[in-house]
């Protein structure tokens, strides 16, 4: 089992940056693919970013390509989301989430581990 705790949400302007981080338990981190979903006020959770175990691959949502990285440091058990050129449209709770595979069509019911989410709001 693993558990994950996400942290670097805030209220920043629109155009600013955020970097979010996920620190995950258990020794299937280094092993795992790993992705993060965010979730709209009266909208259901998508998926934004996914990274291989190795940190080799990646797949982004068209809504976040370009402007979002996500990044992953096995020897910290940590995954990392940097968010540029926020818009308000990115304000969500975002969710780190440990996947069975790496897919570009990754859905909620893929995801094997939840973390808590961190808010994350973009005014204008």
């Amino acid at each position: 089992q693993m558990q994950l705790v996400e942290s670097g949400g805030g209220l920043v302007q629109a155009g600013g940056s955020l970097r979010l981080s996920c620190a995950a338990s258990g020794r299937a981190f280094s092993i795992s693919a790993m992705g993060w979903f965010r979730q709209a006020p009266g909208k259901e959770r998508d998926f934004i970013a996914a990274i291989s175990w190795s940190g080799g691959s990646t797949f982004y949502a068209d809504a976040v390509k370009g402007r979002f990285t996500i990044s992953r440091d096995n020897t910290k058990n940590t995954v990392y989301l940097q968010m540029n050129s926020l818009k308000p449209e990115d304000t969500a709770v975002y969710y780190c989430a440990v996947l069975p595979f790496l897919s570009s069509k990754l859905t909620v019911d893929n995801v094997v581990y939840w973390g808590r989410g961190t808010q994350v709001t973009v005014s204008s």
